[in-house]
């Protein structure tokens, strides 16, 4: 229920999103419209496969801070001219968060003071098979948290520095959560 093709409801009848525009602001409206936690990617040409009937929006322009697709920009609620082939898709989390903070003004102008650590291990150029352990914790479930890794015994945090997607689908893949 947290990936596949994007379908909308219209006039009692449901219909796809075309992927014209289509980037990952909107699919993080879709992921918290679902309640499916937060967006990981918005994969353009039907990745899920082609959907049927009418394609009811077309260059939508969310910000991604909407709570619902309805209320994003976009070219109208109409049958548009775009192939099945270019249905939107959303792939999300699958975990519910609740926002610690807010992303609206006013914000504190007090800097924060800068944490560093070195990096716990690092694999370049290599393949990392049978590394160490690793864990999430900190929040509800296995599949979400803070990524710690088993390394000399004990338990440490991982620096953000450079990571992105492509390392957390590995650790994902690492613990069996998609």
């Amino acid at each position: 229920r947290c990936a596949g093709r994007v379908e909308v409801q219209h006039g009692g009848h449901w219909g796809t999103v075309c992927d014209d525009d289509w980037g990952l602001p909107d699919a993080t409206v879709v992921c918290k419209q679902l309640g499916c936690g937060a967006a990981l990617a918005a994969p353009p040409g039907a990745w899920f496969g082609e959907g049927s009937g009418p394609i009811w929006l077309n260059g939508l322009r969310c910000r991604g801070t909407e709570e619902r697709l309805a209320l994003c920009r976009h070219r109208g609620w109409r049958p548009h001219v775009c192939a099945h082939e270019e249905d939107a898709s959303a792939v999300c989390s699958g975990h519910r968060f609740q926002p610690l903070g807010t992303t609206e003004p006013p914000w504190t102008s007090t800097p924060l003071p800068t944490v560093t650590q070195p990096p716990v291990t690092a694999c370049t150029g290599a393949a990392c098979a049978g590394g160490p352990a690793v864990r999430l914790v900190g929040a509800a479930g296995r599949c979400a948290g803070r990524l710690e890794i088993f390394h000399a015994g004990r338990w440490g945090t991982v620096c953000d520095d450079l990571w992105g997607l492509p390392d957390a689908a590995v650790v994902c893949r690492q613990l069996g959560c998609g």
